[in-house]
């Protein structure tokens, strides 16, 4: 057996992203005890940063060890209890999952259903509050699977009303657009390291605030999953130290650059996301492709094109051309929207003019050979016109790996 050596990718999909230069240089450190005083600070450090890009004060704030998932079922597990009620803003494949997670963990959960594509409504989740005393509202901010991005201000204020928690599913989203925990009076928060903060897949970021954690100690039995309970993990994270597990060093080191990197950039990292999204969307647009879903610019996520199929086209062989002739991974789709769109990410370090030039050119070299016809350029010339006016003169791409980093607007 050979040597790992895995092909380059251009990772445009909905996640995982490309991981940024800084992220791989600092995953590549020494290892150091998990009691360490080196790694501990470390801890402490990737908890302050984490407060900062969630835009909370809380105190319990801290990653989980594992995927966005792991994330969500430890805020849910711990949260919820057999026979609490649970009401979930359902509008895609993510909305679908933390339903489930919950009904697995014996909750009664009543689903809000909204059409794919589009945001959920906050009238039909009012009226599922109202039914009934519920313990919690999950509500996904960006779903992934449909390019949606939900306003989370109602949701927070019907929460509030009827004395249930709001849990936000923030795993696409935080590092990407504001999420803004305290500001939307958001109780948990979850995110995910492999999106838009463009560090490998292995840690979820959470915070609560003190009304989840005044939940959390009035349970009346054991939280049911020994890995995934709050309870410990919070302890862990604390200055007790409490020996729950032993912390993924190098995903712990990767995870505090990825975080300071974003703060790094600053708000500018929100406009950069929409900047390069917005140059994809018009050089589709030029191209003859349609985009998936209704609702406006702003219920849109920046970095998550879905694109729909065009008529006579095959779907996987357009994936599978993309890969093998440019190395460009691009997703597929979930449920019933399976085979009928792709989802263009352009998330993180992926997020940069390039990168979005690159794909427009490889998409229509492919979907030619699929019989689609455009105009020869057409996309890329479109894409380059809303830089143009947008004021941005290229050379983020010699910029960011020059210094190793993001680049900018």
């Amino acid at each position: 057996m050979e040597e790992l050596a895995p092909g380059h990718r251009i990772l445009l999909g909905p996640g995982p992203s490309i991981a940024d230069p800084r992220v791989l240089r600092a995953m590549a450190l020494p290892l150091l005890g998990q009691f360490d005083p080196e790694f501990t600070a470390i801890m402490t450090d990737v908890m302050k940063l984490s407060r900062l890009v969630f835009e909370t004060d809380n105190v319990q704030t801290f990653p989980v060890s594992g995927t966005g998932r792991a994330g969500l079922e430890a805020a849910i597990a711990s949260l919820v209890e057999p026979g609490d009620r649970v009401v979930v803003a359902e509008c895609g494949r993510f909305g679908l999952l933390c339903g489930d997670i919950a009904e697995r963990h014996g909750a009664t959960v009543t689903r809000v259903r909204s059409e794919w594509g589009t945001i959920s409504d906050p009238d039909s989740i009012r009226a599922a509050l109202g039914a009934a005393k519920t313990k919690m509202l999950i509500a996904v901010h960006g779903e992934t699977s449909t390019g949606v991005l939900q306003p989370l201000e109602p949701l927070a204020d019907l929460a509030q009303s009827y004395g249930a928690l709001l849990m936000v599913d923030a795993v696409v989203t935080l590092g990407g657009c504001r999420v803004g925990v305290d500001r939307r009076l958001v109780d948990v928060a979850v995110g995910g390291s492999q999106k838009c903060l463009s560090c490998p897949s292995g840690m979820a970021p959470l915070t609560f605030n003190d009304r989840a954690a005044a939940v959390l100690g009035k349970r009346r039995s054991r939280v049911q999953s020994n890995y995934l309970d709050l309870v410990q993990l919070r302890d862990y994270w604390s200055p007790k130290r409490f020996n729950h597990h032993t912390a993924p060093t190098t995903m712990v080191y990767g995870l505090r650059e990825a975080l300071r990197i974003a703060l790094e950039e600053g708000p500018a990292r929100f406009a950069r996301h929409r900047l390069h999204g917005d140059a994809l969307r018009a050089g589709l647009a030029a191209m003859g492709l349609e985009l998936f879903g209704t609702e406006p610019p702003e219920r849109r996520l920046p970095f998550i094109t879905p694109v729909v199929v065009p008529e006579g086209v095959d779907e996987l062989r357009v994936r599978a051309r993309l890969v093998e002739d440019f190395g460009i991974e691009i997703g597929a789709a979930f449920g019933p929207l399976q085979g009928k769109i792709w989802r263009i990410g352009t998330m993180g370090w992926a997020a940069q003019r390039a990168h979005v030039l690159l794909c427009l050119v490889a998409l229509e070299q492919v979907l030619r050979g699929e019989g689609h016809r455009a105009a020869p350029g057409a996309g890329v010339e479109a894409a380059r016109h809303h830089y143009a006016a947008a004021g941005h003169a290229g050379g983020d791409v010699g910029d960011s790996l020059g210094a190793g980093g993001i680049g900018h607007v």
